[in-house]
């Protein structure tokens, strides 16, 4: 027993040493510097875009990748993912290459920043970037120019002056500023301005037009921001773009390096299931449906308790798209709306005002659900399937209403006023005050005519529990015996 256990330590030693050597002798991954890892950046920028380039730098720092590049072509998207992602460029310890791509594809709003933060800006032919006012929280246009007009490179605005100073139409200098809007506008671009041009200065790009993109929205074609020296490449492939980069000395987060990117392997990464879920739910057109399936299924289990599956279907829903609304520049007014429009809808099929709170239910859920985002590029509710929802809401409601007035135009069919109309027996002689039987009930009864035992009388009215009665007829029918009665 003491030479087995020998043995297998023996064996125990010589196998750790030999794991030693090979985890020397092979180098690990962050020291290979091998690759390059690609992935796309695609429609509005929002969180999920945020985590996809957070977890895709963090994987090119393990694996030791000589670069990221970024993929890109975005209407834009939202401020806070977009400083998410700058900071990581900004802080990553791998080279970013920020690829306006493939032709047609667009660094609008958002997109300009982040070509601003990467360590090497490239675009594609017939690519574009720029449009970088920030969209103010009434959907505005807030900025001391906002005309949304295009800036030539090397070119003034009209009316403006080599320096940049406003001139009048005889060509004098015009006031030294003229700030539209509210003061909370003038914030926004002054400030996005300068964010932008600290950009421009740590990356030595072109700062003037950083900021005429910002107050003026200028835009700029890929062959126009490589004069100005906005991108530093225009290729048309990612070989290209590679050969381009190679040998080209970035500044790394406390550190230089060369880029060696010529002819390395390219990963291309796509979003896990969490950066895709996270997409999905984010997406606004989910986030407003998720809203309205939570509402509905939530009153529905309140005026049917017991179902089960609207109440288990509408809080989840309902989870899931406030979860959503979050992260989304919602205008919460419109939430509001919405909700004030569902319960509107619901009151009016539980208790019919013939249309008033339906179509006023109706009126604030589309209003709802048209104020429901913030317009941020790439973010927003397509205008048909709010339509489609208001016709929806709409048709339930009013075949609720129309369930409602042909049940009221039906006879009573259950509870007291049912009895009305239908006929009983006397159990015994009464004049005035007596007793009748009525569906194998005995009610008291009244009658403004003498009555015979086993006579047929008609309901006429009920007062309280009294029976007002009159005889079927004028005739008499013989008594009954047994349990036996009159049938309506």
């Amino acid at each position: 027993m003491t030479l087995y256990a020998r043995a297998s330590g023996v064996l125990l030693l010589l196998g750790l040493v030999s794991a030693l050597f090979a985890a020397q002798s092979q180098p690990p991954a962050a020291q290979m510097g091998g690759g390059v890892l690609l992935i796309d950046i695609e429609g509005g920028i929002g969180p999920a875009t945020s985590d996809h380039v957070r977890r895709s730098l963090r994987r090119a720092e393990e694996e030791g990748a000589r670069a990221l590049v970024l993929r890109i072509d975005t209407p834009g998207g939202l401020d806070a993912a977009t400083r998410d992602i700058n900071r990581e460029i900004l802080a990553a310890a791998v080279p970013v290459i920020a690829w306006v791509a493939p032709a047609g594809a667009r660094a609008a709003s958002a997109g300009t920043y982040i070509v601003y933060a990467s360590h090497v800006a490239a675009m594609a032919p017939a690519t574009a970037l720029g449009a970088a006012t920030p969209v103010s929280l009434g959907g505005g246009m807030p900025g001391s120019q906002g005309r949304g007009e295009r800036q030539q490179p090397g070119a003034n605005a009209p009316g403006e002056s080599k320096d940049g100073r406003e001139r009048d139409a005889e060509g004098g200098p015009g006031p030294a500023a003229r700030p539209p809007g509210s003061a909370s506008e003038r914030k926004a671009v002054n400030d996005s301005v300068a964010y932008l041009r600290s950009l421009a200065d740590l990356r030595g790009r072109d700062a003037q037009f950083a900021e005429a993109a910002v107050r003026e929205a200028a835009t700029l074609t890929a062959r126009e921001a490589r004069a100005r020296g906005v991108v530093e490449i225009v290729a048309a492939d990612l070989d290209d773009l590679l050969a381009q980069a190679d040998g080209r000395e970035v500044a790394l987060a406390g550190r230089s390096a060369v880029l060696a990117v010529a002819g390395q392997p390219v990963t291309e990464l796509a979003p896990d299931w969490r950066v895709a879920l996270l997409s999905v739910l984010t997406e606004p057109t989910v986030a407003y449906l998720l809203l309205l399936v939570g509402l509905y299924g939530l009153l529905f289990e309140g005026y049917s308790p017991g179902a089960v599956v609207p109440g288990v279907v509408g809080g989840i829903s309902l989870l899931l798209g406030l979860y959503a609304l979050q992260v989304l520049p919602v205008n919460y007014a419109g939430v509001a709306l919405i909700v004030l429009g569902v319960g509107l809808m619901v009151a009016e099929m539980a208790a019919p005002s013939f249309g008033v709170l339906g179509i006023g239910g109706l009126i604030a859920l589309l209003v709802g659900s048209v104020i429901l985002f913030e317009d941020a590029p790439g973010f927003g509710v397509p205008g048909r399937l709010i339509v489609s929802i208001g016709l929806a809401s709409g048709l339930a409601f009013m075949g609720a209403l129309w369930l409602a007035l042909r049940a009221r135009r039906r006879p009573v069919v259950t509870g007291v006023e049912e009895l009305l109309g239908h006929e009983a027996v006397a159990t015994r002689d009464f004049s005035g005050r007596g007793r009748v039987r009525i569906r194998g009930e005995t009610w008291q009864a009244d009658c403004a005519t003498p009555v015979r035992e086993g006579q047929r009388v008609r309901v006429l009215a009920l007062d309280g529990l009294v029976l007002r009665v009159a005889p079927v007829g004028g005739g008499t029918d013989p008594p009954l015996h047994g349990p036996s009665e009159a049938m309506p």
